[in-house]
């Protein structure tokens, strides 16, 4: 009987079914997307680690045997052991360890070293790798919170969408209040009525929970295309995301959603059981308000239908609580991340793309290889399209600085009284203070004597005489002094950690200007001074200084405005002239900026696409909201009809409700982007102007027009239900409904 009455409600109650359908759907499409995204984004970490660190879980170092190895391999939970060759030594071998049951490696590895006579200190773990199996060590200090994150937001989403669908089981159900008081006063009972509303549930449920998660998988699918699409395989440190999924995760998505659908429909369903027959008869099936009040500000703007609307409102607070914090979240978020990024490109562009245009257009690392043993830079420079090559490489050292040694203006703003002990290090004689040292090819370093104004020689060194004045936290807008009087005709390096070996060098200048390359200097550490040393004049001096880096730089400037055709081909020739013996990394210039645009472009999709997943919880809210009030709303407005009200003056309350719904997210966001754009311009010293010149409001203002738009066609869907209200057929209290 049961199920014939079921059966016989959904078919004559299409408009109360569809919301609910509407809502497992869109949990189960949700739910589907994001443990599809999660598992891939998971699976990509996975293989990224594996790339980069290697697929052992577990690792011993020690003096090794035929019968130790054997040993470890003995042990019931290890898969394989496998001799680590380019880690290990001469003498010490590095046995890499996997193992079948990742949950007891912590456990296990102890166990296997002390079998083979090894210290717990010979023992490492791939903590990487372990934490994104859940498996975590107390002694690693990182906090590793990429899967517990997918946990978490997925249980958040999974609560959120839980929310979103007993809404909609609610209103679908409070519509039968009076119905079930009926039926209970002849003899239901509450376990009868629980099991009438699980199964209609179930048969509202099953179609759209298995459409949604299918097409989550679709689209979750086609997400991962776009990421690799921009992203771009080709950008350094990233390899293409290859989509699986996992059954394990088709069975927990479908579990989460069942679960999902089953608490949504059983609270509601419990609440209406423990009615009695009495409280259940006497209920109007209407949406009740337990205090009025006014609502002076929608009054003043709409008049009398503005604090109806307003009473509405805030008699549907708790229905329309997640979609109101759904939308204030989205659009927040997708508002402060596109000022993020507007503000973070414009830095990024103004910093480096902008000011080193000019500086480089081709940068090799050339590995492993001294600048003084590099014999193919003539070559280079000959090479059509080159106007300059540098070749150069950085070592470290040491300086003294004596109180007699600073420049007035230095000692104007304090001297090294706000340095802190990282970059200045008090003795009695001065202050020890970092002095890297830039070693140029000797075609280079003379070039550079001419453009200071030295006459051309390679016996001396060339410091960079200059200091920010570190009271002025405006990094943007430095202003720049002489940071020595420039009065010593010779510098004393030290050597860095050993400062009792030391050289003393001629000086040949003291510059403000120096060599055109990428590099920054006195940025982290603003009392650094830099040496410039010809390759000549380092390869004598190298053996009392040493802290030299392994690779050598060759920066290579083209033609100017050279094109991305242009800079590719000059690259490859430079690569294929220093590539015959040597190994070689290149980038160049317009290629970077385009990688750098497409991450950041692949990252505000994905962040974008939160925030629109975020809103569409909202949005589905609204339209199970709106729908599925409906049946309670029409006694409200036929009994406003009744009093005088006009349609128009009820469809004129319906928009006030979208608007203040879809205007929400605006007063709120509005206002703390403002503080939130203020600080950060204030942190980053951007100009104002700058920043509204390229201020994200075009987006802005698109995405906010889908929010308003998609509640407008909610609101208008309802209004288009409730229209045509039949006055005596609505208003008869003892009607089943």
């Amino acid at each position: 009987m049961w199920r014939d009455y079921s059966l016989g409600y959904i078919k004559n109650n299409r408009s109360s079914g569809i919301s609910v359908m509407i809502a497992a759907f869109i949990s189960a499409l949700f739910l589907s997307l994001l443990c599809g995204l999660f598992y891939n984004t998971w699976k990509y970490e996975v293989e990224r680690i594996e790339l980069e660190e290697g697929s052992w879980q577990s690792r011993i170092e020690g003096k090794f045997n035929k019968e130790d190895i054997e040993t470890i391999k003995s042990f019931a939970n290890v898969k394989a052991v496998v001799i680590n060759e380019k880690e290990s030594k001469s003498q010490q071998k590095v046995i890499d360890i996997y193992f079948d049951d990742m949950g007891n490696v912590l456990k296990d590895t102890p166990k296997i070293a002390e079998s083979v006579r090894e210290a717990s200190e010979k023992v490492t773990y791939n903590y990487e790798l372990l934490a994104m199996y859940l498996v975590r060590d107390p002694q690693d200090t990182a906090p590793r919170l990429l899967f517990p994150l997918f946990i978490l937001i997925t249980v958040m989403t999974s609560f959120s969408l839980i929310v979103i669908i007993h809404n909609s089981f609610a209103v679908s159900m409070n519509t039968r209040i009076h119905q079930f008081g009926i039926l209970s006063s002849i003899g239901a009972t509450p376990k009868q009525i629980r099991s009438c509303l699980l199964q209609e549930a179930a048969a509202l449920c099953v179609v759209p929970v298995i459409l949604g998660n299918l097409l989550g998988i679709v689209i979750s699918m086609g997400l991962l295309h776009m990421i690799n699409i921009l992203l771009g395989s080709g950008t350094a440190g990233r390899h293409e995301a290859v989509f699986g999924y996992h059954p394990f995760v088709l069975a927990a998505t479908l579990g989460v959603t069942i679960l999902t659908v089953w608490i949504s429909a059983w609270l509601p369903a419990r609440k209406l059981s423990k009615m009695t027959p009495l409280e259940a008869i006497k209920n109007a099936g209407e949406l009740q308000l337990r205090r009025r009040k006014k609502s002076l500000f929608l009054r003043l703007l709409f008049g009398i239908e503005g604090e109806l609307a307003g009473n509405a409102l805030r008699a549907q607070r708790k229905a329309l609580r997640t979609a109101s914090l759904s939308l204030i979240l989205a659009f927040m978020a997708f508002t402060m991340m596109q000022c993020f990024f507007t503000m973070s490109g414009i830095s990024t562009r103004e910093t480096y793309f902008e000011r080193y245009q000019d500086a480089w257009d081709v940068m090799v690392t050339v590995k492993d290889t001294e600048v003084d043993s590099l014999e193919e830079m003539k070559e280079i420079r000959e090479l059509s399209g080159v106007k300059n090559a540098i070749a150069y490489q950085k070592a470290t050292a040491k300086r003294l600085v004596t109180e007699n040694e600073m420049s007035p203006e230095m000692k104007g703003f304090g001297g090294f009284s706000h340095a802190s002990g990282n970059y200045a290090e008090e003795t009695e004689n001065g202050w020890l203070v970092n002095a890297p040292i830039i070693v140029l090819d000797d075609v280079s370093f003379r070039a550079y004597c001419e453009q200071i104004g030295v006459t051309p020689q390679l016996d001396g060194v060339i410091i960079r005489n200059q200091i920010r004045d570190v009271t002025n936290p405006d990094f943007r807008h430095p202003v720049y002094m002489p940071y020595l009087k420039g009065e010593n005709a010779t510098s004393i390096l030290r050597r860095s950690g050993k400062e009792e070996m030391m050289v003393e060098i001629p000086v040949l200048s003291y510059t403000e200007k120096v060599p055109v390359l990428r590099e920054e200097y006195g940025k982290s550490d603003s009392y650094e001074i830099v040496h410039f040393v010809p390759a000549s004049l380092w390869k004598e001096m190298k053996g009392q200084i040493a802290g030299c880096e392994d690779d050598t730089y060759i920066c290579v400037l083209g033609n100017e405005n050279s094109t991305v055709e242009e800079l590719n081909k000059l690259q490859k020739a430079v690569t294929q002239v220093i590539g015959e013996n040597h190994i070689t990394e290149s980038e160049n210039r317009i290629q970077e900026q385009e990688a750098n645009d497409k991450q950041i472009q692949g990252m505000m999709t994905i962040l974008g696409g939160f925030c629109v997943l975020l809103a569409m919880i909202g949005i589905g809210n609204v339209f199970s909201n709106t729908l599925g009030f409906v049946r309670q709303r029409k006694r409200e407005f036929a009994r406003y009809m009744s009093v005088g009200m006009t349609p128009q003056e009820i469809r004129k309350m319906f928009c006030i409700e979208a608007l203040v719904i879809a205007g929400r997210p605006v007063l709120i966001t509005i206002p703390l982007t403002i503080v939130f754009v203020g600080f950060m311009l204030q942190a980053s010293y951007l100009e104002v102007g700058t920043f509204l010149a390229e201020a994200p409001f075009v987006p802005i203002a698109v995405f906010l027009s889908g929010i308003w738009g998609t509640v407008a066609l909610a609101y208008y869907l309802g209004w288009r239900s409730i229209r045509k209200i039949n006055l005596a057929e609505i208003l008869r209290d003892d009607t089943m409904m």
